[in-house]
């Protein structure tokens, strides 16, 4: 599962690889409040579970922006740049948060790699389509194409 790339030209060569789905994460209220702390948002929704169970959930749901930085914490996983000198996050595109993530639940992370353009002589910037998997459901939790450049 996943990729490992040594120099822009395999990342190059290997733009439409289908790169897998991490493991499930539970996303439970521990989870929620911490990002609320680390953040400073405290919307009720998130952390008030008796005024959220009356709320359109009926529980309290995680941040759309928690579910998109748990990206990072999957990604090498999925794919990874070995040899290279540095790696940056570069940005992200076509952010969306589809469906709730209501707490309980459980995301998985499937990628795909979507383009890989050269910079430079020795550098690749990556675009990885990811969508986080929702269990039980048909929409996803969040769709969003992350980019980054690695320097070999």
């Amino acid at each position: 599962m996943g990729l490992v790339f040594t120099s822009a030209a395999e990342a190059i060569a290997a733009v439409g690889q289908d790169l897998g789905a991490s493991d499930w994460i539970r996303i439970d209220q521990d989870r929620i409040d911490e990002f609320a702390r680390a953040t400073g948002d405290f919307q009720w929704i998130h952390v008030d579970p008796e005024r959220a169970a009356q709320g359109p959930f009926g529980r309290t749901v995680a941040h759309g922006y928690l579910t998109f930085s748990l990206i990072n914490m999957v990604l090498p996983d999925l794919i990874r740049a070995e040899g290279a000198t540095m790696g940056l996050n570069y940005g992200a595109e076509r952010l969306r948060f589809p469906a709730a993530v209501p707490e309980g639940s459980r995301i998985r992370f499937r990628a795909t790699l979507k383009a890989a353009d050269p910079v430079g002589e020795t550098a690749v910037q990556i675009t990885v389509h990811v969508v986080a998997e929702l269990e039980g459901s048909e929409k996803p939790a969040c769709a969003v194409d992350i980019l980054a450049r690695y320097y070999f």
